[in-house]
This record gives C-alpha cells, sequence and structure tokens, in this order.
C-alpha cells in the first residue's frame, strides 16, 4: 500500500499541530509493514521535517525575508507534488490541507483528507476576506472518498454543518509529542515556585481574557500564586494595558517554549488551565498529563475524549465555576496526587503508533471497497 502525503502544511507552518502530526504520522506508518508512506516536499523551513535527516527536504532561504515568500515557496512545492500525482504510482492520496490544487490531477485514484476541527465554520468572525480556508474545505469534503475525524466531537460537528454521512468519517485520535523528561527542573528556566500554567494561542474563542478576569481574585488574594502564559506570542499592547487595569502585571508573566522547556513547565505547575471554548481534539491536555500536570479544563467539544476522569471540567462562560475549580484543585494536595495518577492512566489511550495504525486501518477499508 503506497500513500502519498503531499507538501501543504510543511509549506505553511514552521512549527504546529496540524504540520507536528503529519510529519509524526508519516514516521509511525513507515514502521508498520505493507505500507509506505510518500511525501511530496522539495523545500520547507518546518521544524520537524528539517531537524530529521531521514527526509531529504532543503531549506527554502531560511536567513532571508522578503514579500510573498509562503506564496513562492507553495507555487514550488505544489508544482512538484502535482507532478507526483500525474504519475500515479501511489495508492491513496492524502493531503495535508485543504487546498483542492489536485482534483483535476487525481485521475480517479482516491483521497483521504483529515479535518482538525471546525473553528472556521463555528466562528465565521475570525476569517478575513482573503482567507479561503473555508471555500478550499467545503470543496475537498464534498469529494472525498473517506473523511478523518481527530475527535467523535469534531465527527459530529462535520455530520450536523455539512450533511456527511456517519459511515464516511473514521475518527483517529491524535498524540503528543511533549512528555516529561528525567530531567526537567524548575530551576533550569526562571520560574516561580507557586503557579498555574496557560499554553498556546489567547485569541478570542480561546477565552483568555474571561479566564483572566475568573482568576483575578486567586492572584489578588494569594501573594505568592502567579499565572504563567507559554507560547502564543508576546503580550501585546492591549494585554499589557488589561494587566495593569487590573494591577496584576507583576503576577502573570510570559514564557516562550520549545518543547524542552514547555514539559519543565507543566511539571512544575500547580495545575494547566484550559479555557477554551472550543477544540478539535485538545493536544496541551495531553502534553500536561504526559508531564505529570493536573489539567482544569473547559467541559465543551472534544476535550472530555481527551481528558476523560482524569481531568477537573468547569463552564468556560461562567467565571464563579472556573475560579471555584481552579481553587479545588491547586490547594489540594491530595486531590492534584490524585488527578496525576489518573492522567498516567488515561494518557497510555494516545499514542502516534495508534494514530498510524489506525490511519492505517482507515486506508485498508477505502481500498477494500
Amino acid at each position: 500500500m503506497r500513500i502519498l502525503y503531499d507538501h501543504q502544511c510543511f509549506t505553511q507552518q514552521q512549527y504546529g499541530g496540524v504540520s507536528r502530526y503529519h510529519y509524526q504520522l508519516l514516521k509511525e506508518l513507515n514502521k508498520l509493514p505493507d505500507i509506505k508512506a510518500e511525501l511530496s516536499l522539495k523545500y520547507s523551513n518546518n521544524f520537524y521535517i528539517n531537524q530529521d535527516k531521514s527526509f531529504s527536504v532543503k531549506q527554502f532561504f531560511p536567513d532571508t525575508n522578503f514579500y510573498f515568500k509562503r506564496t513562492v515557496l507553495d507555487r514550488i512545492n505544489r508544482i512538484a507534488s502535482k507532478a507526483l500525482i500525474k504519475e500515479g504510482d501511489f495508492d491513496i492520496f492524502h493531503p495535508t490541507y485543504y487546498h483542492p490544487y489536485f482534483l483535476e490531477y487525481l485521475n480517479n485514484k482516491p483521497f483521504v483528507i483529515t479535518v482538525y476541527d471546525c473553528i472556521h465554520e463555528k466562528f465565521p468572525e475570525i476569517i478575513n476576506y482573503i482567507d479561503k480556508t473555508l471555500e478550499h474545505k467545503k470543496s475537498v469534503l464534498s469529494k472525498s472518498e473517506q473523511v478523518i475525524a481527530i475527535s467523535e466531537s469534531t465527527k459530529s460537528d462535520l455530520i450536523n454543518i455539512y450533511n456527511i454521512p456517519a459511515e464516511k468519517i473514521e475518527v483517529v485520535y491524535l498524540a503528543a509529542s511533549i512528555r516529561k523528561l528525567s530531567n526537567t527542573p524548575g530551576e533550569s528556566i526562571d520560574i516561580p515556585e507557586k503557579y498555574i500554567l496557560y499554553v498556546g494561542d489567547r485569541n478570542f474563542y480561546k477565552n483568555f481574557n474571561n479566564f483572566l478576569s475568573a482568576i483575578e481574585p486567586l492572584l489578588r488574594n494569594n501573594s505568592d500564586l502567579f499565572l504563567i502564559a507559554a507560547g502564543g506570542g508576546i503580550f501585546n499592547t492591549d494585554e499589557i494595558k488589561l494587566f495593569e487595569r487590573k494591577k496584576l502585571n507583576n503576577k502573570i508573566l510570559y514564557k516562550s517554549a520549545d518543547d524542552k522547556s514547555l514539559a519543565a513547565l507543566y511539571a512544575n505547575a500547580l495545575a494547566f488551565i484550559f479555557p477554551t471554548l472550543y477544540e478539535g481534539f485538545g493536544i496541551p491536555a495531553l502534553e500536561a498529563m504526559n508531564c505529570d500536570c493536573p489539567v482544569i479544563m473547559s467541559n465543551t467539544s472534544s476535550l472530555q475524549e481527551v481528558g476523560g476522569d482524569a481531568a477537573i471540567y468547569f463552564d468556560p462562560a461562567n467565571q464563579d465555576d472556573i475560579k471555584n475549580k481552579i481553587e479545588s484543585v491547586i490547594f489540594n494536595n491530595e486531590l492534584r496526587t490524585e488527578m496525576i495518577k489518573r492522567g498516567a492512566v488515561q494518557r497510555l489511550k494516545f499514542s502516534f503508533q495508534k494514530t498510524a495504525i489506525n490511519t492505517q486501518i482507515v486506508y485498508a477499508k477505502l481500498l477494500n471497497k
């Protein structure tokens, strides 16, 4: 069985969940018998691909920025992908994102598309006028032979929004690469002794500002308690002004984080808080469990699939519920210990090996139709 993957996510992302998923999937699929997964990619500045010498991919002007750099990179890689698709030396095509450029070149070969979430559909206000993601996604979904959804929640969204038959959608869970290292001492990075951790983007559907208002009394009434926000870019001017208005600017810290330092931040936190309004899966929750960090998060979308009985859940629209649930955990060492134990069991349900095996099953079913 030969599977061809294309360039899309590795052109678009230097880092990110979609490219990390496809990178790990390619690696694990090629460890399995009776399958060969190939990647159509000439040039990329993607971290995961570039650090792995088993992929013969060249960097594209890594130290130079110029107008339309990503557009030029995409055009070059697309030409190469079109050529391989036209050759037809594969059994199934698996595009890594939603651009439909490939449809006219498949020559009746089947293709599978992975859907990561329905954020554009549920939050149309995030779409700007040049963003064609939703248009492309609709086109690809209407013509795909099989759809992989990364959670039951995402599958349900696809059925409800696009009227896709349930039997056309297979759920294949993701996994998390970040895990607790044998040496992740807090002193290797400059962090306070007691803090709760927030990870990732802070845009509106991530619900950061509402979360901040909810924990304001906790930060104010506990002089030794801090909030660390890791990743998602440095605080912008509006955020800094908000912190100053709340007189919390000395209690909220930003940390940029690679995988190793993020593992340390999880491992040393009183708890990881995930107040998002919507996720397609929820990898940060799994990362936290991998690092023996208690997880307190929203009761929305896919998150209970990921957290199971290992997490504590709150209503992300209810500030009192957010505060009370966090308070119930971070000041209760017995409960924290129990949550860490449950997380150690829950995390065993997810691995990239399982992701690859279940994806191979999807491919085999498609070829046997």
